[in-house]
């Protein structure tokens, strides 16, 4: 199962060591979301990161700079809508079982809220377990599609029975790292993680 890392949605001092020091550890896609920042505060950011990691990334915001920074692909949303030119890879943003039956041409997509999140507070799954399956079953979830919210290493092995063929994590990635900013929590966390996509 493909694991897939997104930033938190602010911008925190030595940020781009951490994204780096992910990258070292095994970290194969990420994807940049930073709603808040500026063009030129991504672009400050994605040069801090090592060049031999740009494609491994996804951008959600700063399209302009994919092609500057040679990345892996974007990421479509209500706030970026838009496929710009020339890009190879694009994924997308999808929060019904409709949106995803409907999204063919894309590389893949992400569906949520699949379990309670734990970045936002209060924001609750919005599928059944027997909604899931049924979806699996028709086979409008699959390879292509990413479970996104709540997803932890305790969730992992749930989402693979749903038939995701990806997790997308956030909180359950960075905890309070841009706060604390501990190195090695923030590396246990990630190998948890990592190892629960791998077993399944």
């Amino acid at each position: 199962m493909q694991l897939i890392a997104i930033t938190s949605e602010a911008l925190f001092e030595g940020e781009a060591f951490a994204l780096n020091k992910l990258f070292e550890r095994g970290m194969s896609a990420l994807h940049l979301r930073k709603p808040r920042a500026s063009e030129e505060e991504l672009r400050r950011l994605l040069g801090q990161v090592s060049a031999e990691f740009h494609d491994r990334i996804v951008l959600h915001d700063g399209f302009a700079l994919a092609a500057a920074f040679r990345v892996r692909g974007v990421h479509l949303s209500m706030r970026n809508p838009h496929r710009p030119p020339a890009v190879a890879v694009v994924s997308r943003s999808c929060h019904s079982l409709r949106e995803v039956e409907q999204s063919g041409d894309f590389a893949y997509v992400f569906l949520s809220p699949i379990f309670n999140s734990i970045s936002k507070a209060g924001y609750a799954r919005a599928f059944t377990d027997e909604e899931l399956r049924a979806a699996k079953a028709r086979g409008v979830i699959g390879q292509r599609v990413a479970a996104l919210g709540g997803v932890s290493a305790a969730t992992i092995p749930l989402a693979a029975a749903y038939g995701f063929g990806g997790v997308a994590v956030l909180g359950a990635l960075w905890g309070d790292y841009p706060q604390r900013r501990d190195d090695h929590a923030l590396m246990k966390r990630f190998d948890e993680l990592r190892t629960a996509a791998q077993r399944v």
